[in-house]
């Protein structure tokens, strides 16, 4: 069955660097999550949730290999069932980003946006083509006050360590 939901495999302007096929998955994936779940907009807790269902790149990043990343699902699973019940009806904003009247992009949390503007950036520094998943994780755990992370946490996950095992792949990437 085809979905009716529109998708353009961004969430910024248009003429970004294009996204992975595991991203774009992860994208749409996340936009069908949060419908689901009654959520008014895509929050990085849902990006997070969609990227390491689709990216295998991306699940193994994480140093406590497939276990961790179990655990990590198994939090989001619970999250969708009623772990992140305190979310709902909120709007992500982590403080990243410039408190605006509504989100920048239109059924996106702020902090999800900006996750996303992010990881375009940090794939145009190392020239790539597309924007992959590992660009989104890296974005995500940058944000330390987002749902993300917040989840990251509970599940056993460094952030700060995820992220310096990125920058380091994405060093020898360019190097």
């Amino acid at each position: 069955m085809r979905s009716r939901t529109p998708d353009t495999g961004r969430a910024g302007a248009p003429g970004e660097d294009p996204l992975s096929a595991e991203l774009a998955t992860a994208v749409l994936g996340a936009r069908r999550r949060a419908a689901r779940d009654g959520d008014r907009q895509v929050d990085t807790a849902h990006l997070l949730h969609t990227l390491l269902e689709a990216d295998p790149a991306a699940r193994q990043a994480f140093e406590g290999g497939p276990a961790q990343v179990a655990r990590l699902l198994g939090y989001l699973v619970q999250r969708t069932i009623g772990y992140g019940l305190r979310w709902s009806g909120t709007v992500e904003d982590s403080g990243a980003l410039p408190s605006l009247a509504g989100s920048p992009v239109p059924g996106w949390s702020p902090a999800a946006a900006g996750a996303m503007r992010e990881a375009h950036a940090r794939a145009r520094a190392r020239g790539a083509a597309h924007v992959a998943g590992t660009d989104l994780l890296a974005a995500l755990v940058r944000d330390s006050r987002c749902r993300a992370v917040e989840v990251l946490r509970r599940a056993g996950v460094d952030p700060a360590a995820l992220g310096a095992r990125l920058d380091g792949a994405a060093h020898c990437e360019r190097g």
